[in-house]
């Protein structure tokens, strides 16, 4: 099996992230989710600053029951400051090792095919296992940190376009998505008594349609669908008509904005991470993958299928001005230059098969 990433975009990361190493040495962080698309991400990342940048070591411990991700721990075998525990977090954890700094609840299961086929885990996740490590934060006197999503936005009007934090969303408690986008809205909620009423240190992040190497193939979302019907030497599927807007945020850029609200994040507040240009429609997407893709590129419209929530939001594209005030968030990487990169590991990595 071919590593996940790309050994430059870890070294990118580790350079951008340069003015926060200080408040990473020597701490621990206990992070759910391990073995998910970001998780491995942050457990390179660490491993790399221990090897290179940090004056004392800081230790991970990777969370995760593989409902989602990957069953394959290998790459954290051999690795001092790294360990992995299988653990389902919907259950209490019994939690022995150092005392952590930093508690990243990052476990959920983000793609719409999936929470679709698991809707009460979707929700357990975000509500129950979000009080579990929110009272292992409070034991410890740690900050805590909760992926939340863009999708609590909803579908914003215009007016709300780019959308900020102080948006309260546009959703629905009923329908398809109801299970991710209500879990994710309760999981902020919780950080919010948590920090008001407890006194923890509590940020919520937001990201927006993060992609990059190390997405699974089955993943069923735009940009890995894409990716594997391109290996196939098959048409693109656009659902729908095309016509809906995102912004892509390459998983460089992401990683950055993550670890800086997980160290200096306002207490309390919440964040949004991604890029803020440029917003374009799915046929425009198309058009940028035709001018980076070394190959072929064909596609068609369908109509979206049945395994795919209803609601799809029309736009989504982020205000950043919050983090890039307080938290000096400035992503770098274009949208060119990102599927680029991550194409390029496709084609080593996906075997061209839905």
């Amino acid at each position: 099996m071919s590593d996940f990433c790309l050994e430059s975009d870890i070294l990118e990361i580790v350079e951008t992230t340069r003015d926060i190493h200080p408040l990473l040495s020597g701490k621990t962080i206990v992070f759910t989710g391990g073995m998910g698309f970001l998780g491995r991400y942050f457990c390179r990342v660490v491993e790399k600053l221990n090897e290179s940048a940090l004056e004392a070591p800081c230790k991970l411990t990777l969370l995760d029951n593989f409902i989602s991700s990957d069953q394959n721990d290998d790459f954290i075998r051999d690795h001092d400051n790294v360990r992995f525990l299988r653990h389902d977090i919907i259950q209490p954890l019994d939690y022995d090792g150092p005392k952590p700094d930093y508690v990243v609840h990052a476990a959920g299961i983000a793609s719409p095919f999936h929470y679709r086929a698991y809707p009460l885990e979707t929700l357990d996740v975000s509500v129950i296992g979000s009080r579990n490590m929110l009272d292992l934060a409070r034991r410890n006197g740690a900050r805590f940190m909760f992926f939340s999503s863009s999708e609590i936005y909803g579908d914003p009007d215009a007016v709300h376009i780019p959308t900020p934090e102080s948006y309260r969303g546009y959703v629905s408690c009923r329908g398809p998505r109801a299970c991710y986008d209500e879990s994710k809205r309760l999981g902020e909620t919780l950080c919010y008594i948590y920090h008001t009423h407890l006194g923890i240190e509590t940020n919520a992040v937001r990201p927006f349609n993060v992609y990059g190497p190390g997405m699974r193939e089955n993943d069923y979302r735009v940009l890995p669908n894409f990716a594997s019907r391109l290996k196939a030497d098959q048409p693109l599927q656009l659902y729908g008509t095309g016509r809906q807007t995102r912004t892509y945020c390459y998983i460089t850029d992401a990683i950055n904005g993550f670890f800086r609200v997980m160290v200096s994040g306002a207490p309390g507040e919440v964040y949004n991470v991604g890029c803020d240009k440029p917003e374009i429609s799915v046929h425009q997407l198309v058009e940028i993958i035709k001018k980076v893709y070394d190959g072929d590129v064909k596609y068609k419209l369908i109509e979206y299928p049945d395994s795919y929530p209803a609601d799809e939001p029309q736009r989504r594209c982020p205000d950043i001005r919050k983090a890039r005030l307080q938290l000096k968030y400035e992503p770098a990487v274009s949208v060119e230059d990102g599927l680029r990169r991550f194409l390029s590991w496709t084609k080593d990595n996906f075997v061209g098969e839905q």
